[in-house]
């Protein structure tokens, strides 16, 4: 067996083994997988879905058991185990593979040392290693130590108990930092490891100053329920700190990717379908002490692009319940945008005056609470509610005003049905024509798009794009990952390969899964290959129909055949080539002689094949492929 060696530079994937993955693969079964995050029911031999990544009504998303995959003909999303909780829970593919082992119970075998790989990860785990034991330290002394009693005294204040402060691993960060720093020593954690996480600062004349001083600690936890920073809330009023201070962004931790409560919430979210944003963590906190477990809320920053993406995993529908005032409009608004970019519903909760959800569940209780949720209105009625309150419909002037404002935030819904039949809804409110609107909301869709900066829309593009690889090789490569008398026979057709690549697009793809030492047999290897590949790679093999198909009972046979299908498409294009070039005026002899002889071995090639082409046919590389190729083969385009 020819074995033909790569032609592409693989990009080295984190160091867990392949033995590993497909160790992991193998006692993972998908349809159990996926079952654990979304409803699934059996359609015959497979198993389908509605799918997650986007909305629909008709299942489209089919998980086949054979061969441990899933592919959403609606979205065209599609892969392994592997694949789906990277897309689901947002995940690495090295997060995704210890997720699955841990599930598994399977112990993670690393490949060969890489000297930055494994100092980071041992920094990583230093890292969690410091604030967890450091939750733990201030956790105790809120229980215990005496120079603790006011905070204790605040949380029983604002209606908290030992046992919530128990739940919530809440702590106390001392005024005097030199009882946290001495701990810090005496556990043997350095100045510099302090320094990047977030809980002390480097001073320019030098030594350590603690961040959080005599405040409150919620620990801050990734979905994993790992913590990985802190929310450090005032106890005793002070003008010139703010309520709240958070951890800054460290290696940990990022607060456009992070929700408080959220390792706490997903479950829910998912139950209930919908999620409860609120604006501070103490808001989310009382939410879920009251039994309200799908509340959330963000650190420190607006809603963002990031937080969106998360919450569409799981709902489309979010709740925002922030703050009756002008703060809290302007949150609103900001989370709008994000959310319904990513076609997700929003609602809006209206407050009392002064109030927040952590104040008014105190008073009112949690019955009350949810009737205010299920009174949660439509984000655009909200909307013009508050500015006819305002005088924002009380003349032609403040309603066009008005109309403009709508109209701008109507243009971030992505959902074009969404957004008309909100459009309508709007227009009738606002009591002007639906076309005026339609037009406002186009003109405001324009501007966003030119202010969308390029760079990041290209990033955005060229990371979902997929490769160009011809179907015919789709079909080969399929073929050659689930038969391995087809991968045998093709790599023995070496030259005729090698041959083809200056006219097909893909070759390269094809030779380097020729070339790989994996068991087509094996699904569970098979896919641990695939999560190797470049992700243009995977994503245009995956996204290919004929890829998610049975294999069948003859691949030899079939193998064979495509070939030779290939072989009269690549001399379809070269005849096509020639006779274009045979067209040029300005040749010379010699030229024009190459050219002839280069028809006449096209025409020998093809009698060869068993067919025959005219030497003044001038059909193209598609006309003559339709002529010869039968229709049901797999790997056809549909025309």
């Amino acid at each position: 067996m020819i074995c033909i060696s790569h032609t592409t530079t693989q990009k080295k994937l984190a160091q867990i083994s392949q033995e590993t993955r497909t160790k992991i693969l193998e006692a993972t079964d998908i349809v159990d997988l996926i079952s654990s995050y979304i409803p699934v029911k059996r359609a015959g031999s497979s198993f389908k879905a509605n799918c997650p990544f986007h909305n629909e009504k008709t299942p489209s998303f089919h998980i086949n058991a054979q061969r441990q995959t899933f592919k959403c003909f609606g979205c065209g999303e599609g892969g392994d185990a592997y694949s789906f909780v990277m897309k689901y829970e947002g995940l690495s593919f090295t997060d995704a593979v210890r997720k699955l082992a841990a599930k598994a119970n399977i112990a993670i075998v690393e490949d060969a040392f890489d000297a930055d790989a494994e100092r980071n990860k041992r920094q990583r785990g230093r890292l969690l290693d410091l604030h967890r034991e450091a939750a733990r330290f201030m956790h105790d002394l809120l229980l215990k130590d005496p120079g603790a009693k006011h905070a204790r005294d605040y949380l029983k204040s604002r209606g908290y108990n030992r046992e919530m402060a128990i739940r919530w691993t809440v702590g106390w960060m001392p005024d005097q930092q030199k009882q946290f720093l001495d701990w810090a020593r005496e556990k043997k954690f350095t100045g510099r490891e302090l320094v990047d996480s977030g809980i002390a600062v480097q001073r320019e004349q030098g030594g350590l100053y603690v961040r959080f001083r005599n405040r409150l600690m919620f620990p801050v936890c990734n979905d994993q329920g790992d913590i990985i920073a802190f929310s450090g809330r005032q106890i005793i009023a002070d003008p010139n700190s703010g309520k709240y201070i958070n951890s800054p962004e460290t290696a940990l931790f990022l607060k456009s990717k992070t929700l408080f409560a959220f390792d706490r919430a997903r479950r829910p979210i998912m139950t209930r379908k919908a999620v409860l944003i609120c604006e501070g963590q103490l808001d989310a906190l009382a939410c879920h002490e009251h039994g309200i477990d799908h509340a959330i809320a963000t650190l420190g920053t607006a809603c963002t692009p990031q937080h969106a993406k998360i919450l569409k995993r799981y709902t489309d529908t979010a709740i925002l319940c922030f703050d009756a005032d002008k703060a809290g409009y302007t949150a609103c608004e900001r989370a709008f945008r994000e959310l319904s970019a990513e076609n997700i519903n929003v609602r809006v909760v209206a407050m009392p005056a002064g109030d927040d959800p952590d104040s008014y569940l105190k008073r009112e209780g949690a019955d009350s609470f949810l009737e205010l949720l299920s009174d949660a209105r439509l984000f655009f009625d909200f909307k013009i509610d508050r500015a006819q309150v305002e005088g924002g419909l009380a003349n032609a002037q403040a309603r066009g005003a008005t109309a403009r404002d709508v109209a701008e935030l109507l243009a971030y819904i992505a959902d074009p049905v969404s957004r008309d039949s909100m459009l309508n809804h709007c227009a009738t409110r606002l009591q002007m024509s639906a076309p005026d609107l339609r037009l406002a909301t186009s003109q405001a869709q324009k501007k966003h798009n030119r202010e969308q900066r390029p760079d990041r829309k290209q990033q955005t593009a060229a990371a979902a794009e997929p490769s160009n690889i011809d179907p015919m090789i789709i079909y080969l490569c399929h073929l050659a990952m689930n038969s391995l008398e087809a991968k045998r026979y093709l790599c023995e057709q070496f030259e005729s390969l090698h041959h083809a690549s200056r006219y097909m697009e893909g070759i390269p793809v094809l030779e380097t899964i020729l070339s790989a030492d994996f068991d087509p047999e094996n699904p569970a290897a098979v896919n641990s290959f695939l999560s190797t590949m470049p992700e243009g790679d995977r994503r245009a093999l995956q996204a290919d129909q004929t890829f998610h198909q049975q294999t069948s009972a003859d691949p030899l046979r079939d193998a064979e055949e495509a070939l030779a299908a290939l072989s009269e498409k690549v001399l379809g294009k070269r005849y096509a080539i020639n006779q274009s070039a045979l067209t040029q005026t300005g040749l010379d002899t010699t030229q024009t002689l190459a050219l002839l002889q280069e028809a006449t071995e096209i025409s020998q090639l093809f009698a060869a094949l068993g067919r025959r082409i005219v030497a003044d046919d001038r059909a193209t590389l598609g006309n003559y492929v339709r002529k010869q190729v039968p229709k049901e083969r797999p790997w056809k385009k549909k025309q």
